[in-house]
């Protein structure tokens, strides 16, 4: 727009709009506009607001611009080091990862020391390979590019929604992230992945690319390409391999370390490999009647070579390093590991399971034991001893018993009575060990017996925990709480106690799995008066150049006072007090040394378990079979796993200082049952003229002393929640209280 100004053409500028906006302003804020007041403020408001909101679209595309250009600038920047697409196989030379005992001078395992490839073309890789592989990692790989968008936005709006971690890669970028680049977690390597996968993409066909996969994913160990890993696993060729054997070679790249036949999770190796063979079914590639035979066929796994010490703790130790640092950099990086493990306690270890369990399948018919040992001072482990034997399959031995689930029997007694006392009671209070109906509303009873099936009548709980009897421990829980039990276990660092709701009283008696490794480490604590260290295995890691990855720090919380500590350990070192059940002479001690020691088993027999402590040792040992079937009848962990334990405490602390426990404080709390006063044979005086009681006028002659029983449950002299307040005034509202005052008295009616 032009206009004529003083005879000269004038275009306006956007300055001079401005300039005649501001001067409008000014007129309307003088009143000189010939337009309404209300109709100048609206205008003028009007104005004003375009004019912000131009600004503020201005800025706003400004921005993005500016977020465009360092896009674009970062892609420029990344992409400046990546591989040539047409030298792929040109990549760095590997270097073994080393893992040490906690000396840094004895290898107890060499990862990859030299990567085994050998390259085969994919006309000799049987379809049932290349659809398994496809299938499970990228189903839509012929029709898409190198990456795909929708399956991202999917992922991600999947992770999102149901809080998990899910990958959404195609199988050329998969190539790129395992063959070429790291599995750092960063923007800049994953903008490397998608350049470096379109032009892999651009260079090579789709059966190139898979070819290229197949012949470079790294299959676990050292076994890199599919021809490697079959002939690791199966000994033979993969143009040999059956339709079963092909899911487990599409199951491995996932996680090659987690999923590892010869590691502690072949079982879930075997359930993703079903999986594997369900998605190649769901696909078209199989019928659903040759994935059931597949299914159903039993893989058989080549030996894995020895020359490994440790191995469970060794394998336990990889499966960390490679969450932590991933496959590639683990089996290639050249690590250097030093553990906690002490290989002179390590081969005690080995030695007391050995020898002790030669003849356990023949008179127990128990094929396994494992065995972990603890500094409770640090939360190091010492030793780990996983099965009886790492490389015999007939009794699994790859599974390691350390870190699996089972059930621990009493030896789980201690920490339900460490809630108990901190709750105010003490090893003199007195439960009732009578035949109960702990389930009295319930169409289920829940009458637990003690092992030889007799009743004690009121008993303290220092003898009940010491003869691990069951009864009174069930009374126990319920009087603790089961939520303060769990809460209490949590901070002693059981990671299986996780739902309170899912547990009963029966909790008490090994009614929920633990791991015997949480399992040492949490009895670690009773013997570290209440401080938890959580669980080291690794001193310190170094990459190929001798820099620093992480390092051991001390870490601890106090989970209970010292003076709940030092009643449970009272009680667990009293051999004495356990003597009427476990005779004088028993596995549970050491000569001229105090420990402290508590046995489990299971009610069916398939789990037997002995824990035990010194202030600078602590040990769990496990006898059974992985199989979860039953032992004999009578196999208890006073046999089977203490005399384990036994031989191991003595060499393992042989030559060491003798350390001794603290000894408990007062434990008087003025009220008669904590304190240990039972209701059998109170005296009394009587006025014999009356035969009422006595008082201070009754005559001397007239006085006679007789003794009574007034049974009575603990609920009727406690509230549970306030066990050191007043007797309740109306007991029978505890729900319990009816059907424990009921069989309080009729064993009081036995036993006259």
């Amino acid at each position: 727009m032009a206009i004529k100004y003083h005879g000269s053409e004038w275009k306006p500028s956007s300055n001079d709009y401005r300039k005649v906006v501001r001067r409008r302003l000014v007129i309307n804020r003088q009143g000189q506009s010939s337009q309404t007041p209300q109709k100048q403020k609206s205008k003028g408001g009007f104005n004003l607001w375009r004019i912000i909101k131009g600004r503020w679209l201005k800025l706003l595309l400004q921005l993005c611009a500016l977020g465009v250009v360092a896009f674009i600038l970062l892609v420029l920047i990344v992409s400046r080091d990546l591989p040539n697409p047409n030298q792929l196989i040109n990549r760095e030379v590997a270097q073994s990862t080393k893992i040490y005992d906690r000396t840094g001078t004895t290898v107890l395992y060499e990862i990859a020391g030299d990567q085994k490839r050998t390259l085969v073309t994919l006309n000799q890789i049987p379809d049932y390979v290349k659809q398994a592989t496809i299938a499970i990692e990228d189903k839509n790989f012929y029709n898409h590019g190198a990456f795909s968008v929708w399956s991202m936005i999917r992922t991600f709006v999947t992770n999102i929604l149901y809080q998990r971690l899910a990958g959404g890669s195609t199988l050329t970028q998969q190539f790129v992230k395992n063959a070429i680049l790291s599995n750092e977690k960063t923007l800049t390597r994953k903008i490397k992945e998608l350049i470096l996968a379109q032009r892999i993409e651009s260079k090579f066909s789709k059966d190139e690319i898979l070819q290229m996969y197949l012949n470079e994913i790294p299959y676990g160990s050292s076994a890199y390409g599919v021809e490697a890993a079959s002939q690791k696993y199966f000994a033979k060729d993969v143009k040999d391999v059956d339709l079963a054997e092909a899911a487990i070679l599409a199951a491995l790249p996932q996680a090659p370390s987690r999923y590892s036949p010869y590691g502690p999770n072949k079982d879930l190796l075997l359930k993703r490999q079903k999986t594997v063979l369900d998605v190649m079914a769901e696909q078209g590639y199989i019928t659903p009647a040759q994935r059931d035979i597949a299914k159903k066929e039993e893989v058989k796994f080549a030996p894995l070579g020895k020359g490994i010490i440790a191995p469970h703790f060794v394998m336990y130790v990889k499966e960390m390093l490679t969450e932590k640092y991933g496959d590639k950099t683990v089996e290639q990086g050249g690590l250097k590991v030093i553990t906690t493990l002490d290989t002179d306690k390590q081969k005690f270890a080995e030695d007391a399971v050995t020898n002790r369990t030669v003849d356990y399948q023949k008179k127990y018919n128990a094929s396994n034991a494992a065995l972990v040992s603890i500094d409770p001072k640090t939360g190091q482990i010492l030793a780990m001893v996983g099965s009886r034997d790492y490389f015999n399959d007939a009794i699994d031995g790859q599974v390691n018993i350390a870190t699996s689930l089972r059930q621990p029997g009493s030896s789980m007694k201690p920490i339900v009575y460490s809630a108990l006392f901190m709750k105010g009671y003490t090893p003199n209070t007195i439960l009732d060990d009578v035949v109960i109906n702990f389930a009295p509303n319930s169409t289920t009873p829940y009458i637990p017996h003690d092992y030889d099936s007799k009743e004690r009548g009121p008993i303290s709980i220092r003898n009940a925990l010491a003869g691990s009897l069951n009864i009174p421990a069930v009374e126990a829980i319920y009087l603790a709480g089961i939520d303060n039990v769990i809460s209490l276990a949590q901070k002693m660092g059981y990671t299986s106690l996780t739902d309170p709701s899912r547990y009963g009283l029966s909790l008490v008696l090994g009614g929920a799995e633990v791991k015997l490794l949480e399992h040492t480490n949490a009895y670690a604590v009773l013997a570290q008066e209440g401080t938890y260290h959580p669980i080291s295995a690794i001193l310190k890691v170094e990459d190929k150049n001798g820099q620093t990855l992480e390092e051991y720090k001390e870490q601890d919380s106090t989970v209970m006072p010292s003076k709940i500590v030092d009643e449970i350990t009272s009680i667990m070192t009293d051999n004495n007090a356990r003597a009427y059940i476990f005779g004088e002479k028993n596995y549970l001690t050491l000569p001229s040394r105090p420990v402290a020691a508590k046995t489990g088993t299971t009610n069916d027999f398939k789990d037997a378990w002995t824990m035990g402590f010194t202030p600078s040792l602590v040990t769990g040992v496990w006898v059974g079979n992985n199989n979860a079937t039953a032992m004999k009848t009578g196999s208890d962990g006073s046999i089977l796993a203490a005399p384990i334990w036994n031989d191991y405490m003595k060499n393992a602390l042989a030559n060491t200082p003798v350390e001794n426990f603290n000894s408990p404080s007062d434990l008087t709390t003025g009220k008669a049952v904590i304190d240990g006063e039972t209701y059998i044979n109170h005296q009394i005086s009587i006025d014999t003229r009356t035969n009422a009681l006595a008082d201070a006028s009754t005559p001397s002659e007239f006085l006679k002393t007789v003794s009574y029983s007034d049974p009575h449950s603990i609920l009727y002299y406690v509230n549970k929640e306030d066990p050191l307040g007043p007797a309740p005034s109306n007991p029978e509202n505890d729900p319990q209280f009816v059907g424990w005052e009921a069989a309080v008295k009729t064993w009081a009616e036995k036993d006259r």
